[in-house]
């Protein structure tokens, strides 16, 4: 569910290019996510608050709990978050957890929740990249991906099920 929402958070900002790269490496005993976009940025005072779980620029709601949670859980497992963002440039996070650690919450279905991202947002390109140590080291780039498709919406049905199944292919 992290992963989703700071996604989603990029895609708030108005990200036309959004990137996340997950790395597994066992020796160090890390798994490190990199979500970087080119959204709408924030100031210096913003990035200090937005691991305030009642700080949000959202109207609907007066929390915020994405950032928050996510800095926890990884502080919780040895690790750490990174926040550096640009006005107008856009927003870079960096979560770190303990591999191994009793309290790193699970994956989940790593290549659904990306492809439904995908999906939901054709207009965004996506540049998903996974790496497991020297074993797996896999990129998905929207933008080769709408080559092949030669018009079709990568969010028909199809061509939906189609990714998903080549993600959990090349992750696996």
């Amino acid at each position: 569910m992290h992963i989703m929402d700071i996604l989603q958070n990029s895609t708030r900002a108005k990200a036309t290019e959004i990137g996340l790269d997950v790395l597994l490496d066992s020796r160090a005993d890390t798994l490190t996510l990199v979500f970087k976009d080119n959204g709408c940025g924030m100031t210096p005072e913003m990035v200090e608050k937005v691991t305030n779980p009642f700080f949000t620029t959202r109207t609907t709601r007066k929390v915020g709990l994405g950032l928050p949670l996510l800095k926890q859980n990884t502080e919780m497992t040895g690790g750490s978050m990174n926040i550096q963002s640009e006005v107008g440039v856009g927003t870079t996070v960096t979560a770190v957890f303990g591999l191994t650690h009793l309290d790193t919450p699970p994956m989940g279905d790593l290549a659904g929740t990306m492809v439904l991202t995908i999906s939901a947002h054709p207009e965004i390109r996506f540049i998903f990249h996974y790496k497991r140590d020297e074993e797996v080291d896999y990129t998905l780039d929207t933008d080769e991906v709408y080559e092949v498709l030669d018009g079709m919406p990568i969010n028909d049905p199809d061509v939906i099920a189609s990714l998903k199944e080549m993600v959990e292919e090349n992750i696996r």
